[in-house]
């Protein structure tokens, strides 16, 4: 709880409210966001003068039971990680791990933001992901080293342009007390270089806490040597909000085509929420509605298929690249002649004719990662 704070300041004039360490002021070096002792006494939005800097509580406090008393407050949390530390010794003694090994969890998590904004950027209830790779200590710098490398990997594998991604080392006052180094990824978004996740080296800080205030012995049995050791924890935490967010504006494209705009959205197949769209040429042709249904069946046995049969052709593309779907086959005459059927890919919008019997392997090979 006492972790979970942020300074704020109040302007005297205007009533706005700000956190004191994001105003321009208190943080000269926009490339390492290097924070300073420097006095804030301007309001950024209109001149006036700001309050002393105090601490903002982020925990949302709420009463358990039917009583509203000091007895019944608790606090939802504010991360997911403290539930992987309370259960390290139940998971690594049930699934028989050794060191290195790691913990992932994905959940809700609240704070109780100042300024929640941008978007889905900031908000005050989101979904955040953490893991908890535990190690021996003296392998924990490799260990954070390797995470930030392979998380940093990650998104650019997923189709996230490298010029918008960049990797940023805490300066030391930023680092939390107990924390031996961290770094942040962050994206280019719409209001500037922001952090998407961070990749912590939480030395063995955690382990300890929730052992001494628990009462348990959170320790790992090295075998080699017969000792107790308390590891130490390698914390990769990332918002899934953000990143969607990142990888929906990074993806949007506005392209002129002949003499109109088309809406893309270059999603990795991987992310694409469809992945291939069938799509009739005449709805009334009832042989050709047949057939592009029995396929549509036959591929949503290996992907997710949308059929739509709701407008012209163009339309019917236009409607799949907003989307992001990298694949739309067209069903029409010549496929009741020959047996093959257009499909169109949506980044080049370049089409070849394939047959039908054939589809279910050429999207497995098209659709492989």
């Amino acid at each position: 709880m006492d972790n979970f704070s942020d300074p704020m300041v109040d302007c005297k004039q205007c009533k706005k409210r700000f956190r004191a360490d994001h105003l321009p002021s208190a943080r000269p070096d926009a490339a390492t966001h290097a924070k300073t002792d420097k006095k804030v006494d301007k309001c950024p939005s209109c001149g006036g003068e700001l309050t002393e800097p105090r601490n903002f509580n982020l925990m949302f406090k709420t009463f358990m039971g039917p009583v509203e008393d000091s007895s019944a407050v608790v606090y939802m949390r504010p991360e997911t990680a403290q539930g992987i530390f309370v259960n390290f010794e139940n998971v690594q003694q049930t699934m028989r791990k050794k060191l290195p090994f790691g913990i992932g969890q994905i959940g809700k998590a609240f704070r109780n933001e100042i300024t929640p904004g941008n978007f889905t950027f900031r908000t005050r209830e989101f979904e955040q992901m953490e893991i908890e790779y535990f190690v021996k200590p003296g392998a924990d710098e490799a260990a954070h080293k390797e995470w930030v490398d392979t998380r940093l990997a990650w998104y650019s594998k997923y189709g996230m342009k490298k010029e918008n991604l960049r990797l940023r080392a805490h300066e030391k006052n930023e680092l939390a007390f107990y924390a031996k180094g961290c770094f942040d990824i962050e994206y280019n978004f719409p209001m500037g270089f922001s952090e998407l996740e961070g990749i912590a080296n939480r030395t063995d800080y955690d382990l300890k806490q929730h052992a001494q205030h628990s009462g348990k012995t959170l320790t790992y049995f090295e075998e080699d040597t017969k000792t107790h050791i308390v590891p130490y924890v390698i914390e990769p935490s990332a918002g899934a909000d953000r990143g969607t967010l990142a990888f929906l504006i990074d993806a949007y494209e506005e392209q002129p085509v002949k003499d109109e705009t088309r809406t893309v959205l270059h999603f990795h197949p991987a992310l694409a929420p469809v992945k291939i769209a069938i799509l009739p040429l005449k709805k009334n042709e009832q042989r050709i509605v047949d057939t592009a249904k029995g396929l549509a069946e036959t591929l949503r046995r290996d992907h997710t298929v949308w059929y739509d049969d709701t407008g012209a052709i163009g339309k019917l593309y236009r409607r799949q690249d907003e989307i992001g779907t990298p694949y739309c086959v067209t069903i029409d005459f010549d496929t009741l002649e020959n047996g093959t059927a257009t499909v169109r890919e949506r980044d080049s919008m370049t089409q070849e004719r394939v047959a039908i019997k054939e589809m279910p392997q050429y999207f497995a090979e098209k659709l492989r990662w």
